[in-house]
């Protein structure tokens, strides 16, 4: 079901609905919190929060808002600020993010076979997910939701309530600051 036509489900009967945009995006939420966090136990936490929160605003909204909504920039704006509102409270650490190639985000592969060049990806991935680990949130959260969630910018802008051009900066930087700290090894591991 796309997003329209959910929309427009919960618009007409939001409490029939619901399990229906839960089903289609707990997995989603999912995955940025895990992302951004770099922690499954708290990403499931924040998974369910941002859910939970989203029901309770659609509560609030009347179905013409509700038919309008952008659904998947809205819902990424409610695990991204869930996600900075746990880190401000500093009960999480977040300075690995390992789980970042087993949701989903793995630099080219070799066409190789070889055990060697399998070993190596492995710890090509390790050192791209550490180094993005260490760039501020301002840089890190918006080059996991445009390269990792693949957001457009308007979608980013829209969830981030930053502007476009804003963002546009803020990836570039982020990149190229992961270019730096990776040397000339970036280019392979995004490839």
């Amino acid at each position: 079901m796309d997003d329209h036509a959910l929309l427009e489900r919960l618009a007409t009967d939001l409490d029939g609905s619901f399990e229906v945009l839960v089903r289609a995006q707990i997995d989603r939420c999912h995955s940025i919190a895990l992302r951004v966090l770099g922690n499954a136990h708290d990403a499931e936490e924040i998974a369910q929060d941002a859910l939970v929160r989203a029901y309770r605003a659609l509560q609030g909204y009347p179905p013409d808002r509700i038919r309008q909504l952008r659904l998947r920039p809205w819902l990424a704006a409610i695990v991204v600020n869930l996600c900075r509102n746990r880190v401000r409270r500093a009960t999480i650490p977040t300075t690995r993010l390992e789980t970042l190639v087993a949701a989903g985000w793995e630099p080219a592969a070799s066409a190789s076979d070889d055990p060697a060049d399998s070993t190596m990806r492995g710890a090509d991935r390790e050192r791209l997910i550490s180094l993005l680990a260490t760039l501020p949130d301002r840089y890190r959260i918006p080059i996991v939701l445009r390269h990792v969630d693949d957001l457009s910018y308007a979608e980013l802008s829209e969830a981030l309530g930053r502007p476009e051009g804003t963002l546009k900066a803020q990836v570039s930087r982020g990149l190229a600051m992961l270019r730096s700290a990776a040397g000339s090894e970036f280019e392979e591991l995004t490839a």
